[in-house]
């Protein structure tokens, strides 16, 4: 199946800070990340540098997409946690995986 819109999660390189964010270009997007986290730092992942993509969703809707991630984001640390766990669960870089 092909997804045109992703929730996606990064942290910092030691796992103590996680981002939660919605795109159309995951790529795209975590090079925003990469790049402010080396310039600027005006977003938070960029302050935090949360460049590690550590968990990701497709969606079809773009509207299902956000709904998903403003679901998530109202979420304690610990349920972010078990859904990277699952997913992921050695909290492995996927950076490569998307591209």
């Amino acid at each position: 199946m092909f997804y045109n819109h992703f929730v996606y999660i990064t942290t910092s390189e030691y796992r103590t800070t996680l981002y939660v964010g919605v795109t159309n270009n995951i790529q795209r997007r975590l090079s925003q990340h990469y790049f402010d986290s080396q310039n600027s730092k005006k977003s938070f992942a960029g302050k935090y540098n949360c460049i590690y993509l550590v968990y990701y969703e497709g969606f079809e809707n773009p509207n299902d997409a956000i709904a998903r991630e403003k679901e998530i984001k109202k979420w304690r640390r610990e349920k972010k946690n078990s859904i990277i766990s699952t997913f992921n669960p050695k909290w492995e870089t996927l950076n490569n995986q998307i591209f």
